[in-house]
């Protein structure tokens, strides 16, 4: 994997590719989840790099892709296609956990001829119908209410919320560590604030694996994952034995899940 820069008028991105783009594999692009960074797939890049391109980034206002001047969807889609065409790539399978989820449908909401399948990992759908008006109070209150918190047992609530297992919450208090508390709280605000400004009613029309971890915990993942699975038709792969990151609480079975859907679409 070689490290490489996209240069945006709102900051460098940075993104780890495959040295040598083989045209005539399927291109894989994980995109993680928020105030995370590339390394939430470090056990999905080990494993697809022999046999398929593979893209893995920091998102904007993450990880090395900072600092990075007023974080958006829009801004994060554009940046997802820039990358493609500069490497050039027509089209990926998009990865993505949570917050890496919905990059994933703006991306399909503006550039859908670029996104060739969906991996939804612990993610919940666009679409005005599935969130109450309660949700997104509670959601806008992020920021004051995680500054409440003290800096370190803030950090652990946030790893122990989104994992089971004990190297999965290593890795991501390791990643927690990039970001200042103030940072961290105003990162997770921007994160769920511009989800909503950003989310409307969508089709997606390319085909879609809707990963869940059995014990997902986080918020009303669940409960929007099991809509939006009736919504589309889409029976739901529930992660035995994992969290809100069950792909690092339970990366073979992931790696294996995906694998299978990656075979689908190369038929």
């Amino acid at each position: 994997m070689t490290e490489k820069i996209l240069k945006t008028e709102s900051g460098n991105i940075h993104y780890w590719i495959t040295e040598k783009i083989d045209t005539n594999k399927i291109s894989i692009f994980f995109l993680h989840g928020l105030t995370a960074n590339h390394n939430l797939f470090v056990n999905q890049i080990s494993y697809f790099s022999s046999e398929y391109n593979v893209i893995a980034w920091d998102a904007p206002a993450h990880g090395s892709s900072r600092p990075f001047n007023e974080f958006t969807y829009e801004k994060a889609a554009i940046a997802a296609k820039q990358i493609l065409v500069e490497n050039n790539i027509e089209k990926a399978v998009f990865v993505g956990q949570s917050l890496g989820g919905y990059i994933t449908q703006s991306t399909i909401k503006r550039f859908p001829e670029i996104v060739q399948g969906f991996v939804s990992v612990d993610s919940t759908p666009y679409g005005e119908k599935y969130y109450k008006k309660s949700d997104i109070w509670w959601l806008y209150q992020i920021e004051w209410m995680s500054k409440l918190y003290p800096d370190k047992a803030l950090r652990k609530a946030i790893a122990k919320q989104n994992t089971l297992t004990e190297h999965a919450y290593q890795n991501m208090f390791e990643m927690l560590k990039d970001y200042e508390k103030n940072e961290l709280c105003h990162l997770m605000s921007v994160g769920y604030a511009g989800f909503l400004e950003d989310n409307c009613d969508m089709e997606i029309k390319c085909p879609i694996l809707l990963l869940l971890g059995r014990k997902d915990k986080t918020g009303k993942v669940r409960q929007y994952n099991k809509a939006w699975s009736e919504t589309i038709g889409v029976t739901i792969t529930w992660i035995e034995n994992a969290a809100h990151n069950s792909n690092e609480d339970q990366p073979e079975q992931v790696n294996e899940e995906i694998e299978k859907f990656l075979r689908s679409l190369s038929r």
